[in-house]
């Protein structure tokens, strides 16, 4: 067992680890590369997998039913972490809300469950971000404009992934494949630029990071646990939501912080 946890988490930390060195001795300007990965390589992944003929979105509902609940009710534990705590809940809130469902969560249930584990897993990872880029974004900026979500790549990408889906339509072979190969760049650029983030992180503020990087999969792998309790979801689905409930804060929660100046080195 323990052999097979090695190989499953080895090239996750293999391919953050070269982002953070190469990051370290050379300082490349990954910006463009991660807008890239947001508005391209990660989109076209989503809908190769959504898209896909074999992809049954009725049979995933309740998996994007139970993820909702695991993001809704860490966000509620999390409120009532950041009262004891005495910390913003604006700080504290998303990051127990918003785990890394991208860069670890992807590629960890592909790792450790085959190509066929990738539907389920995109529709975990977009229901997650679906909800940060709506009422994340509300929540650290009341003025922030909901009606202009639909514009987001990501969400673009799975709604015509799953269009594709329920119409039944047969995109053509070549173009299918063209897409492919571009979100196969998304997994190892997203943990390579992971690596290279770590590079800049300010631990000034390390016993709120303990204390959140803790509470965050523990929480999350309860609340997992009780949703797919209560909604009969059993197998792969309920490994695939116990793995993604367990995923520690993602990046892009300090990339909110600062853009909308929310104590991001707390973040």
């Amino acid at each position: 067992m323990l052999a097979r946890i090695v190989a499953i988490l080895f090239p996750v930390f293999a391919i953050a680890a070269a982002g953070y060195f190469v990051a370290r001795r050379h300082k490349p300007d990954l910006s463009h590369a991660n807008r890239l990965t947001m508005d391209v390589f990660a989109p076209a992944l989503v809908f190769v997998a959504l898209a896909n003929r074999s992809f049954d979105f009725s049979a995933h509902r309740k998996l994007a039913v139970a993820m909702l609940l695991v993001v809704i009710g860490s966000g509620v534990v999390g409120a009532l972490l950041a009262r004891m705590a005495h910390v913003k809940v604006k700080t504290f809130v998303p990051p127990m809300m918003y785990g890394n469902s991208g860069n670890l969560g992807i590629p960890l249930a592909i790792l450790a469950f085959g190509d066929g584990a990738l539907p389920a897993a995109v529709v975990l990872f977009v229901t997650s971000t679906l909800v940060h880029f709506s009422y994340g974004a509300w929540l650290l900026d009341h003025n922030t404009r909901l009606t202009t979500i639909w514009r987001i790549p990501l969400i673009l990408a799975a709604i015509a992934g799953i269009a594709v889906s329920l119409a039944s339509v047969t995109v053509w072979a070549p173009l299918m494949l063209s897409i492919k190969m571009l979100g196969d760049i998304a997994i190892p650029l997203m943990l390579f630029a992971l690596g290279a983030r770590l590079t800049e992180v300010n631990i000034a503020a390390w016993r709120l990071g303990v204390f959140g990087g803790v509470a965050r999969p523990v929480v999350g792998m309860l609340l997992s646990w009780m949703t797919a309790k209560l909604l009969g979801i059993t197998g792969q689905d309920y490994a695939l939501l116990f793995l993604f409930g367990a995923m520690p804060p993602a990046v892009l929660n300090y990339i909110f912080s600062e853009r909308f100046n929310q104590e991001p080195d707390h973040v």
